[in-house]
């Protein structure tokens, strides 16, 4: 069956979802366990900049469920994807909540 989505769209989308990955990958370095997120001053905004790009991540991972008509995520059945759009929700709706361990978790995840 043919791909009937904007497969350009798509690829930009997936660059979206590269670079907020990476940005993850480079600015967890420095963490070494959850307390390195709560700590210090600079560990909260690092915490803060993970949380944003795991947004990014979530909300590309919708859009691109929505263009390819769900057909293209589902490809991957080994990939937990409801979780990892989940995320976004958890962080942009209950923000104050968010649990360091839990963005820490994620982050080595993705390594």
């Amino acid at each position: 069956m043919p791909c009937m989505y904007d497969k350009e769209l798509a690829i930009e989308i997936l660059h979206q979802i590269e670079n907020a990955a990476q940005k993850v990958i480079q600015r967890f370095q420095v963490i070494n366990n959850p307390n390195d997120f709560t700590g210090t001053v600079a560990g909260v905004e690092k915490m803060d900049a993970i949380c944003m790009m795991l947004i990014v991540i979530g909300e590309s991972l919708k859009n691109l469920d929505k263009i390819s008509e769900q057909k293209l995520l589902t490809q991957y059945p080994n990939v937990d994807w409801k979780k990892a759009k989940g995320m976004r929700d958890i962080i942009t709706r209950r923000y104050s909540d968010i649990d360091a361990e839990t963005v820490f978790f994620t982050c080595i995840m993705l390594q």
